[in-house]
């Protein structure tokens, strides 16, 4: 017979549960362009037009598998963010900044 997930869990040691729990945050933490945009509630003809660009570069934009981080902090500025880099090290996290345009 099956077991649930509430009689899995109750098995497990509370280092294992917070193990799990911060293994699924981070994963629901994890978006593609396309999840991102549709959690911020446009469309890429809406996000064509904050961008001053097509609709079909909006798609090649989250379709492409490498792109210039230029072009990523113009995507996340025209949904109304702000893109943030950092660079983590044993022991060391340094947040990176983007040169003046």
């Amino acid at each position: 017979m099956a077991k649930s997930l509430d009689e899995l869990r109750a098995k497990m040691s509370p280092e294992s549960l917070a193990l799990v729990d911060r293994r699924v945050k981070r994963t629901l933490e994890l978006m593609t362009l396309h999840e991102l945009r549709r959690e911020r509630r446009m469309n890429q003809a809406m996000l064509a037009t904050n961008l001053k660009s097509s609709q079909s570069e909006v798609s090649k934009i989250e379709n492409r598998g490498d792109m210039k981080i230029s072009t990523l902090d113009e995507y996340v500025h025209a949904l109304g963010g702000t893109l943030e880099l950092r660079a983590v090290f044993p022991g060391k996290t340094v947040e990176l900044v983007l040169a003046d345009k």
